[in-house]
């Protein structure tokens, strides 16, 4: 009971670090504006303009505007600071919402807090290297990374998990979505948070189970290049019957999930 009380307390005291908080929220804000400009990329490709639709096209889509570097070392601390958040959390619970339901929910909460915290560590290395002027693309990564595994049965193997992970985080993006649990996260119930979060949640649960899709394509069919990543699930998308219409639908739902950021900046439970 003592270590409970300590956890609850250490989170507490993170919580309430008004500093730490506005930073942490800034963090929403910058996801925000990156799903943005992925779905405004999307649109682009959608009618024929190129570009690479991911989180490394939206960054470089923020490092060449004017003040694009201050705005992405903001990005970094932003970012950083709502992992070390969402790790507080895993570690701690949350202080805002104390457990009233079984273990396996806390625990559900907790994995689901450490995801968060991966996901916005991932931002940060992103914008951290475009920052400094070296940023790379997240499709070519991918594809890299996928080229590796693949040449051992264990790397398969893996790739076959991840693929299977990706899958269930895309089924959950939806399942959020249709039965708008993501509303359980907010201190409003605004219509407007309403349609954005579901319109984006479901948008982002099919691009991601897209990703997941791609990951084991590629491991059954032996290449590696259809491994690539938001901008690959896009246009895979595009290159579907009614491609075009698939895609500008993406792209609307990606940028509404990104509106909604701007919701949970204002309106989450922290």
């Amino acid at each position: 009971m003592a270590i409970s009380n300590t956890s609850t307390g250490s989170a507490s005291r993170i919580a309430q670090n008004s500093t730490f908080e506005h930073f942490a929220r800034a963090g929403y804000v910058m996801s925000g504006i990156v799903h943005l400009l992925v779905g405004y990329i999307a649109l682009r490709v959608a009618f024929g303009s190129g570009g690479t639709a991911d989180q490394s096209g939206a960054m470089a889509q923020i490092a060449a505007a004017p003040g694009g570097k201050f705005v992405l070392w903001f990005a970094v601390v932003a970012f950083v600071l709502m992992a070390l958040w969402r790790l507080a959390e895993a570690a701690f619970g949350s202080a805002n919402k104390p457990d009233k339901n079984s273990k396996e929910g806390e625990a559900f909460r907790r994995v689901k807090a450490l995801a968060t915290a991966i996901v916005y560590a991932g931002l940060a290395l992103t914008a951290f290297s475009f920052a400094k002027g070296g940023g790379k693309s997240s499709s070519g990564q991918s594809k890299g990374t996928t080229a590796k595994l693949m040449e051992s049965t264990g790397g398969k193997a893996l790739l076959i998990i991840a693929a299977l992970v990706v899958l269930g985080v895309g089924a959950y993006y939806v399942y959020k979505g249709v039965t708008k649990k993501f509303l359980e996260d907010l201190d409003t119930s605004s219509q407007l948070a309403k349609r954005l979060g579901t319109t984006g949640y479901i948008a982002k649960g099919v691009a991601i189970a897209v990703i997941g899709a791609l990951i084991a394509w590629a491991v059954f069919d032996h290449d590696p290049s259809k491994a690539a990543g938001l901008d690959g699930a896009f246009k895979t998308l595009g290159a579907q019957p009614f491609g075009q219409v698939l895609l500008v639908l993406a792209a609307l739902g990606i940028a509404a999930y990104g509106l909604f950021n701007f919701f949970q900046a204002r309106h989450a439970k922290m």
